[in-house]
């Protein structure tokens, strides 16, 4: 994981990938420490919506997990690299997993009924100014009979004044979805803007 005071990685090679035996040995430490770096980058909105905020050590976590599980070797290495790199912060933007957590099927299922495209509404507020999120393109998320995934991966780009002010104690910022069958917004902690403010330069 990135050690204190590094610069902020922004992609994932080859080289940073630990042979399989190192990493089961090394694993039970590696996830706690991701669990505590990723409670404050994860933020609740509503009933059942979460907003989990990814990094470089995030998404080298999954690739490792993901390798972990399925043993693909290099071929399936290069296919991690493909999905998980677009989803590390590039220095002005937030990327975020939005997750909506049912246990129960039945209802999990009717509620994304009602959910249509609800990545296109999903929003960051600074201070006065809504940033709409930018969700990744890779398969639609809204099937043709209008139920929408439980997970979505999208990004909220900022621009050099809004990421300044992402980072004022003065500013108020929050997150939100402002779906008709959705709205709920929640505002982030001092803990959460520490954590998500060093993904922007």
């Amino acid at each position: 994981m990135s050690a204190a005071g590094e610069p902020t990685r922004k992609s994932i090679s080859p080289d940073d990938i630990l042979d399989m035996d190192v990493y089961e040995g090394e694993r039970d430490d590696r996830r706690s420490r991701l669990r505590d770096l990723k409670r404050d980058r994860r933020v609740s909105v509503g009933p059942c919506a979460t907003f989990y905020f990814e990094s470089y050590d995030t998404m080298l976590h999954q690739i490792h997990e993901m390798l972990r599980i399925e043993r693909g070797g290099d071929e399936q290495l290069k296919d991690e690299l493909e999905a998980y790199n677009p989803l590390i912060p590039q220095g002005r933007d937030l990327v975020m997993t939005l997750m909506f957590e049912i246990d129960d099927e039945v209802r999990r299922d009717r509620m994304l009924r009602q959910l249509s495209h609800v990545e296109q509404t999903c929003y960051l507020q600074v201070g006065d100014e809504k940033i709409m999120a930018r969700a990744e393109e890779d398969v639609e998320r809204t099937k043709e009979d209008g139920k929408t995934s439980s997970i979505h991966f999208l990004h909220f780009d900022l621009t050099d004044a809004q990421a300044k002010a992402f980072k004022s104690a003065d500013v108020t910022v929050s997150v939100g979805i402002d779906h008709e069958n959705y709205l709920h917004a929640a505002g982030l902690t001092a803990a959460v803007r520490a954590a998500l403010a060093s993904d922007l330069d």
